[in-house]
């Protein structure tokens, strides 16, 4: 009887040891970067409305 005590108590050690030194969840991955800025592209992209714009009104006289 002491000697199954023994191994039980062996093997619940060895369980224990094992779980703890168990690979964990793996690393979420950073989160993507951020979308591209708009604040330097708004201006360009009105100057060049702007700029289509008056040439199309040039063409057709109506400026």
């Amino acid at each position: 009887m002491q000697n199954k005590k023994l191994i039980a108590a062996i093997l619940v050690v060895l369980v224990s040891c094992v779980s703890a030194y168990a690979q964990g969840p793996p690393v979420p991955a950073p989160p993507p970067p951020p979308g591209l800025p708009i604040d330097g592209g708004v201006w360009v992209g009105v100057f060049v409305a702007l700029v289509y714009g008056v040439k199309k009104c040039l063409k057709k006289n109506v400026l």
